[in-house]
């Protein structure tokens, strides 16, 4: 049973649950019957920061499987551009960091979960150096900090320039070259395992490829561990890469577990622009460019932040990308523009090698011209629901990472916290597994199997863009559910990779629609037009969801 504050008090139900009925649902993946079965103390589910730092950990407490949906180095974390939080200087402290994450999350966030990131988070930080990660270095040897949005010191730890995600993956990467882990790769998880009292057995999941284990096949296991990354993949264009199509909050939905604040997608403010229609992963321009001085302008030249937040182009976020969607709409033009001429070409070349070259292959030349910039989107803030060392709601399965709902993000997240709670929750979860309950036989379940057409993929993504992106109503979130019920119908007969993604992409935006719904407010990166303001007294608490017979039902809870 989870322990956690949001969730020992007394619930207070206002107003009532509301459900968004869709009996079509998948509650469980149509599949073949396993083919092989594998046994271990522990599996983890995803290949980033939160999947490898749980595997090393865990592994001192048993066998540990690492089963990975491409290859190793394919997740998000490896795309992360801008680096770590921190307070590592002299000048920060993390009482400092745990202000700028709690503004920024806009009275979301759990305070209790901020205050565990930004405590443990310094010492975690050293021990990935410890273990090899080579962050970068100013010119007396200490490690070299920047400022990203909502952030008032310096205190982004980067590697390569911009390329910190890449370092931070080779590092853990050859630590687990030095380890006993069992690793599957090409491997997408498709459901839980669970005995009759409903706890985690372990997971059902298809390898790509051919060898001694490929199909369908079960990992049996103590402990499950998702750490599948995030959902962008919901919408037409976004930043993650093409493997983050919700498939650890679609089994988690469909095994029985709590999600919450899902309604909250940030966007982040400056995506290259590729012109109108792009889709996709998009390229990212990270937040440490205007950490160094690059301006957001529009067509005139006007820096339009200015005067909006007292940080101007550092405020959090979802601030940054309101502004430009605003200023978008009074212009009417399909994209601002982020300046960074007079960082000059070695500022570009040494600070920025990454983006420069991928600004310059899309015919962008960022020293001697601006940037067309646009919101993509990034990151998922809400999640599977877990306490604070990453147990969700089913006895026996664990979340860290992106898919993962601690709190600590709120509305909307903090530039550079993402990496960090991949490490510190990892971490809290290897711990916990150190005397894992074991289950009992896994049994089959009497919930019915469903399975959609692959084609499904592109019309989420078309729904999600035109009605829940940016910019929210009711009678856009309305469509957006009347027609994601009616890609229900749209059956398929053959299991394969496509139609699991897109059945996973399906179960992930039903259930962000019902929170977007339901949130009649505006607040952090839920952006409704027709509530424009934040209202506490009535949405100060959380949104949260299950999967039950008759769809969605999302359920409000009071905060105190």
């Amino acid at each position: 049973m989870i322990s956690h504050p949001c969730l020992d008090r007394a619930e207070t139900l206002v107003p009532p649950p509301t459900r968004s009925p869709d009996p079509s649902l998948a509650r469980r993946l149509a599949a073949p019957p396993p083919g092989w079965t594998v046994d271990t103390d522990v599996v983890v589910i995803g290949s980033g920061i939160a999947g490898l730092v749980t595997a090393l950990g865990a592994r001192a407490h048993g066998r540990v499987l690492l089963v990975t949906k491409a290859l190793l180095d394919e997740g998000s974390t490896r795309w992360a551009q801008g680096g770590i939080a921190a307070a590592l200087a002299a000048d920060d402290s993390p009482e400092e960091h745990l202000r700028d994450t709690l503004v920024a999350g806009a009275g979301r966030c759990d305070e209790e979960a901020v205050r565990v990131l930004v405590t443990e988070g310094p010492a975690a930080v050293r021990r990935l150096i410890a273990l090899g990660a080579e962050f970068d270095r100013t010119a007396d040897g200490a490690i070299a900090l920047t400022r990203e949005g909502g952030h008032h010191r310096r205190r982004i730890a980067h590697a390569g320039g911009d390329a910190t995600g890449a370092e931070i993956s080779r590092a853990l990467l050859a630590g687990l070259k030095e380890s006993e882990i069992e690793v599957i790769e090409h491997a997408l998880v498709l459901d839980l395992l669970t005995d009759a009292a409903g706890r985690a057995a372990g997971v059902t999941l298809h390898v790509m490829g051919e060898g001694r284990r490929d199909g369908v096949g079960a990992v049996r296991a103590r402990a499950v561990v998702l750490a599948t990354g995030g959902l962008g993949q919901v919408f037409s264009a976004t930043t993650n890469p093409g493997v983050s199509t919700g498939d650890g909050v679609a089994l988690a939905l469909r095994a029985g577990a709590e999600v919450a604040d899902l309604e909250f997608v940030q966007f982040h403010p400056t995506v290259l622009w590729l012109g109108e229609g792009a889709s996709g992963q998009q390229p990212l321009i990270s937040e440490a460019v205007r950490g160094e001085g690059a301006h957001l302008i529009d067509a005139t030249g006007r820096r339009f932040m200015v005067g909006r937040h007292e940080l101007a182009e550092l405020a959090p976020r979802d601030v940054v990308a309101k502004a430009i969607m605003n200023r978008m709409r009074e212009t009417g033009a399909a994209h601002m523009y982020l300046d960074g001429r007079h960082l000059g070409a070695r500022g570009w070349e040494n600070r920025f090698p990454t983006i420069l070259a991928s600004c310059r292959h899309h015919g962008v030349d960022p020293v001697t011209e601006p940037i067309p910039v646009v919101p993509a989107a990034h990151y998922a803030s809400g999640g599977v629901r877990t306490d604070l060392s990453g147990r969700t709601s089913v006895p026996g399965l664990y979340a860290c990472g992106e898919v993962a709902c601690t709190g600590v993000h709120g509305a909307n997240r903090l530039a550079s916290n993402s990496l960090l709670e991949g490490l510190v929750f990892a971490e809290r979860i290897a711990a916990a597994l150190a005397d894992p309950v074991a289950p009992g036989e896994p049994v089959a379940t009497a919930a019915p199997a469903g399975l959609l057409d692959p084609s499904v993929r592109a019309q989420v993504q078309q729904i999600m863009t035109e009605h829940a992106s940016v910019l929210r109503g009711a009678d856009g979130l309305a469509e957006a559910a009347r027609r994601l019920a009616g890609l229900g119908g749209h059956r398929s007969a053959e299991p394969c990779v496509a139609a699991w993604e897109a059945t996973n992409l399906h179960t992930a935006a039903t259930a962000i629609v019902a929170a977007a719904r339901r949130r009649e407010e505006t607040r952090g990166s839920h952006w409704r037009e027709d509530f424009p303001d934040r209202d506490d007294a009535r949405w100060q608490g959380r949104l949260t969801g299950r999967l039950g017979a008759a769809g969605i039902t999302t359920q409000y809870e009071e905060t105190r």
